[in-house]
């Protein structure tokens, strides 16, 4: 699918049924979803340039991502994606400044994107060419993973008060939860892990990008670029605060664990300690021997009772005394 947007924000479908001979004057940006290899030919036929297909956005080789072609600039960016699933994950996105046009080439739907169509008529000063909205695009996207780096903490909070059991409901645990929410450290390391790649990623493009001619002839592009910078940085300081908490939470949940773990070990090894002279008593007195006196008695069978209760009970008290139990 293919979308253009005008200098007023207006979007413009573009369709292979009936492709333009021409793009019209006022198309400032031109977004590909998806693209097929026929919209990739229309694309590069209209712009005179190589439109990447998703293989060339999956390379990793840095001179590969960020590059000139014949005047055209194709920069390659890894955002973070389905950030509020189980599984986030990391999307290539193509960003291409063909004259004062930009281009992004993209298979997945970041939020930002959307962020950003719905915001374009706030611009300040307008969609005047493609490097203010590119520029304006990479502040929306580091904005948006800023929001995703907050939520990731808000809940990484909730889930350590769940992990050290400040509930206001007072509730008992049910089994195996610190289990089930060691799934969860996992899942907010992976969301961390992502978004601190993403940003690596954005800090190399926003470096090339402040180098672009068209960037540095525009002073608010050029400082614009700046003050990006120094947000990709301070959430790539941020984000190494919040794995260590994610390492603490995750040792904390291991060593619960133990504990509890060891707690049951606790009553298994007092339960055979204070059933072992039980054991004994009636181990003696099941003995086959002839002469026994006891075997004799009128009380002897209450009397071996009451020496089995007598020898769970003196040790049990005994150990508590000692503070061992």
């Amino acid at each position: 699918m293919i979308t253009g947007y005008c200098a007023n924000g207006e979007a413009v479908a573009l369709s292979t049924a009936e492709p333009p001979s021409v793009l019209r004057p006022d198309l400032v940006w031109i977004d590909l979803v998806e693209p097929t290899k026929a919209e990739d030919v229309m694309i590069e036929n209209l712009l005179g340039i190589p439109i990447p297909t998703r293989d060339d956005l999956k390379d990793i080789e840095p001179s590969s991502r960020l590059y000139t072609d014949d005047g055209s600039v194709f920069m390659t960016a890894s955002l973070v994606y389905r950030s509020d699933t189980e599984m986030p994950g990391l999307t290539d996105v193509g960003f291409i400044l063909a004259g004062r046009r930009l281009v992004t080439v993209r298979y997945a739907e970041p939020r930002a994107f959307s962020l950003f169509k719905a915001g374009m008529h706030r611009i300040p000063g307008g969609c005047r060419n493609g490097a203010v909205i590119l520029t304006r695009l990479l502040e929306t996207i580091v904005d948006r993973t800023a929001e995703i780096l907050e939520q990731a903490v808000d809940k990484i909070d909730d889930l350590a008060l769940q992990v050290f059991g400040e509930k206001a409901s007072g509730r008992r645990r049910p089994p195996h939860f610190l289990e089930a929410r060691l799934r969860d450290v996992a899942g907010y390391h992976r969301l961390v892990a992502k978004t601190r790649d993403s940003l690596a990623s954005l800090s190399r493009l926003l470096t090339f990008v402040y180098t672009v001619p068209d960037v540095q002839a525009d002073k608010e592009s050029r400082e614009l670029c700046r003050t990006i910078s120094r947000d990709i940085q301070s959430l790539s300081e941020h984000t190494a605060f919040i794995s260590g908490n994610i390492t603490f939470l995750l040792d904390a949940s291991l060593g619960l664990i133990n504990v509890e773990q060891n707690a049951i070990i606790k009553i298994f090894s007092i339960a055979s300690v204070v059933l072992l002279p039980p054991t004994l008593v009636a181990s003696i007195y099941g003995m086959n021997f002839r002469l026994m006196p006891e075997l004799e008695w009128q009380f002897g069978y209450p009397w071996a009772l009451a020496a089995m209760v007598l020898s769970a009970v003196i040790p049990f008290f005994f150990f508590r005394w000692k503070g061992w139990l």
